[in-house]
């Protein structure tokens, strides 16, 4: 029987709030998760949108493996 595992190399995540606090917790959560499969953060874009007098928060956190982990 042969096992072959896959390593994930990239991967992009989406993440929304309604405040600032909570979205960093999600972010905050999901780095430590993808630690666990030696995934680090490439890079982070944000934004605030305002609809009708309502702040939202959204996030796209890339998260990549980096070389010197293989």
């Amino acid at each position: 029987m042969n096992f072959q595992l896959d390593l994930i190399q990239d991967k992009v995540e989406f993440f929304e709030a309604d405040t600032i606090r909570n979205l960093e917790k999600q972010i905050q959560t999901q780095i430590e998760i993808n630690k666990a499969i030696l995934l680090e953060v490439q890079s982070v874009s944000h934004q605030m949108h305002v609809e009708e007098g309502h702040r939202f928060y959204s996030a796209v956190v890339h998260f990549k493996m980096q070389n010197n982990k293989l």
